[in-house]
């Protein structure tokens, strides 16, 4: 949800939230994207919610350090639904169904399926990730610069939503060159920060 700026200190987050909250109710598991702001960290704490402080990295991408191991990587198709959906439920405890229908529409999709590596990707024109989803954490790094390693020489890139359970997030960031920074956090009920796992801004 979300509340325009000059609606916003009027009370009406919390009436959107408390609906959230009772539409949810028999979900005992939850988890989102929350902001940095004071109100809406007060406001989360207090329904219940765990808060992990996420990192930011962005920048130019050195590609001179792109490694080797992107050679594992594919493009996705529908076909890899099933795939997909089975990654989703080993990172995050549940498959994101239509979800992938959306972010397939507006992102290209980068696949690995091994016998012992399988994850996936979305990224957006520039090379910025938009989802990195793997079983392990060296698959979830060869997919992030997969997605790095798409960018123009010139791009500016935004790797988002890395959590302190995805630290091989931050160290592919700092070794294609890009500067790290704390941005948000990310809220959670009764579950552990998926990883390796980082997630959309608003299809967790």
């Amino acid at each position: 949800y979300a509340v325009t700026p000059e609606a916003q200190g009027l009370g009406i987050g919390r009436q959107l939230l408390d609906a959230a909250l009772h539409s949810g109710r028999g979900c005992l598991r939850g988890m989102f994207n929350c902001s940095a702001d004071p109100a809406a960290v007060r406001r989360y704490r207090r329904a219940g919610f765990d808060l992990h402080p996420y990192f930011q990295a962005t920048g130019v991408v050195d590609h001179g350090a792109v490694p080797d191991a992107i050679e594992t990587i594919r493009p996705g198709s529908v076909a890899d639904a099933a795939l997909l959906d089975s990654i989703d439920r080993r990172t995050r405890g549940a498959g994101h169904g239509p979800d992938h229908a959306i972010l397939a529409a507006e992102y290209t999709l980068l696949v690995v399926d091994r016998p012992t590596a399988q994850g996936y990707a979305y990224v957006d024109s520039s090379g910025s990730p938009a989802v990195v989803a793997a079983i392990e954490r060296g698959t979830a790094a060869t997919l992030l610069w997969g997605c790095l390693a798409a960018a123009r020489p010139d791009a500016h890139v935004t790797v988002a939503h890395i959590s302190a359970a995805n630290q091989w997030a931050l160290d592919v960031a700092l070794d294609a060159g890009l500067t790290v920074e704390q941005q948000g956090y990310l809220a959670v009920r009764h579950l552990p920060p998926p990883a390796p796992y980082l997630p959309h801004g608003s299809l967790m």
